[in-house]
């Protein structure tokens, strides 16, 4: 396995089968998606975690809650069960509910401890919540053996949406997020931005022992994707940027270290 033992375009499609899948079963919302040829950053990220899995992974997934993909609980169930061990850790008791986690443990990563060690780690939405960045990463290079990988994907400290995030009071992210995306109050959490851009990201994890071997803005096409005219006029835009080699405005990060 690795990240370019298949084709991205290839893993992508593969992906989409297992989410939703054959074409001509999927809601409108993935139809409409297809349509226009456009990958949400919650594909890319799913993608990179499978190309790095296989029956040898010792993997820690951190910060995950109760799920390891929220939107592809299929792609979970795979990779759980062809990885050799999968270690789920999350400072909430939410993650005492993860149906894929060979073992869970309810902690702050700082505060983790684990004698075997793990080849692969995953952040996913997590370190936008970090207060401490260069205790977490330390802790990671503790925890990761030698050759082994890190992958946070994150959200983009300049994107719209990270902005009215960092410079409104949690109320507001909790109307915001439920009427958007119907969110769970509980599913929501306090946000910091200390490691919500490329730069920071390399230089956090080179200071821990990590290089930084893949990175990629992920266009996300999902603030208004609840409903088809509002999805629609995202995907058109996005479309229009993409033909003339810009980025959407609203981005994610996906780094692998």
């Amino acid at each position: 396995m690795g990240l370019e033992s298949v084709s991205l375009e290839d893993r992508l499609q593969r992906l989409t089968r297992i989410k939703h899948g054959p074409e001509g079963s999927t809601g409108w919302g993935t139809a409409l998606r297809m349509q226009f040829g456009h990958y949400t950053p919650d594909d890319y990220y799913e993608s990179c975690v499978d190309s790095l899995v296989d029956a040898r992974t010792e993997w820690i997934d951190v910060g995950g809650g109760n799920a390891i993909f929220p939107s592809n609980p299929r792609l979970a169930r795979l990779l759980a069960d062809r990885c050799g061990r999968l270690v789920a850790v999350d400072p909430s008791s939410n993650v005492n509910e993860n149906l894929f986690a060979h073992e869970c443990h309810r902690a702050m990563l700082e505060d983790y401890e684990d004698s075997r060690g793990f080849n692969l780690a995953t952040m996913r939405m997590v370190v936008e919540h970090v207060v401490h960045p260069q205790k977490f990463v330390a802790k990671l290079s503790q925890l990761v053996k030698p050759n082994g990988k890190a992958i946070v994907y994150t959200v983009n400290r300049w994107a719209p949406v990270t902005l009215v995030s960092a410079n409104t009071p949690m109320w507001f992210h909790h109307a915001t997020k439920k009427l958007l995306w119907n969110a769970r109050e509980e599913d929501t959490f306090p946000v910091v931005y200390s490691m919500n851009s490329r730069f920071r990201l390399r230089n956090l994890f080179m200071e821990a022992g990590f290089r930084e071997i893949y990175f990629r803005h992920l266009d996300d096409c999902r603030t208004f994707a609840r409903w088809r005219l509002t999805l629609t006029a995202e995907l058109a835009l996005w479309k229009a940027l993409h033909s003339i080699g810009l980025h959407y405005p609203e981005t994610c990060l996906l780094g692998v270290y």
